[in-house]
């Protein structure tokens, strides 16, 4: 298939799936070799023939939806972000929510793939952060919409590329060596857990003292969806939590309930007042 006849029927169907494709333009390449593999799985040769089975058979655009997932997700993804929290923010919001009467830190981690995300945050809490915060645990739950994500999630196990960020000394501390991959010790792995969810249907119930959505919402959904969800997110936060998007993304025009966390940095955002 060649790429400008990906790129039309990307740029047609996209907006009826609820994406868009300012969010698909650099990573269209992975897209459009899954649509290429479901093109000769049924047989047809030409977009237009796929055109057309879209238009016919409506269950064709939950499986098209299937395809328009995109991955790309490491330990410690985005190094000057972890390193603020772990030296700043996670610390001011563990300490105010303690100071409300917290037992727990909840984390949600939406769109989390494989895992490496919920499970940096474990990590960083346990070699960094816990022996600071005596009397307050750490609960994170990890959604996607991907079943077999999720189901690699709990496993935790990982090939050493997912690893190549994640500090050398954090690494030998939190992981075994098993088969040439890296699993990830019970010590940390306790501290979260994984459910199947799409975050466009399905919000797990607040409050959360931090919520990550990195990369996701505020990349790849249509903007209209995108502040609903962002209103969504918002009410969702604990009145001293945090919202934590990519380093790329920006808030949509005209979304209530969210403003910058000063000195938060292009990253957090916190329930406006």
């Amino acid at each position: 298939m060649r790429d400008t006849d990906c790129v039309a029927l990307l740029e047609w169907a996209l907006p009826r799936l609820g994406l868009r494709w300012k969010g698909f333009r650099r990573v269209r390449g992975q897209v459009c070799k899954r649509i290429a593999r479901r093109m000769r799985d049924l047989g047809l040769t030409e977009v237009s023939a796929y055109r057309e089975r879209l238009e016919k058979a409506p269950a064709e655009w939950l499986d098209l939806d299937g395809l328009c997932r995109v991955t790309v997700s490491r330990f410690y993804r985005d190094r000057a972000l972890w390193e603020r929290l772990e030296t700043r923010w996670l610390p001011v919001i563990a300490e105010a929510a303690r100071d409300r009467g917290a037992r727990e830190l909840r984390v949600w981690s939406a769109g989390c793939a494989s895992g490496e995300e919920p499970y940096t945050l474990a990590v960083v809490w346990e070699r960094a952060l816990a022996g600071r915060l005596p009397g307050l645990a750490l609960h994170v739950l990890g959604t996607d919409m991907d079943a077999a994500m999720v189901e690699r999630a709990r496993r935790a196990c990982y090939p050493a590329g997912s690893l190549r960020e994640l500090p050398a000394a954090w690494r030998d501390a939190a992981f075994a060596r098993e088969n040439g991959r890296y699993r990830l010790r019970e010590e940390y792995a306790r501290h979260v857990r994984f459910l199947r969810r799409d975050i466009r249907t399905a919000m797990p119930p607040g409050p959360w003292h931090l919520i990550f959505c990195r990369n996701l919402v505020f990349t790849y959904f249509a903007e209209s969806l995108q502040r609903t969800l962002a209103e969504r997110l918002a009410a969702r936060l604990a009145p001293e939590g945090m919202l934590v998007l990519g380093g790329h993304e920006r808030l949509p025009a005209g979304v209530a309930g969210l403003a910058p966390v000063p000195g938060g940095g292009p990253f957090l955002f916190k329930r406006a007042a």
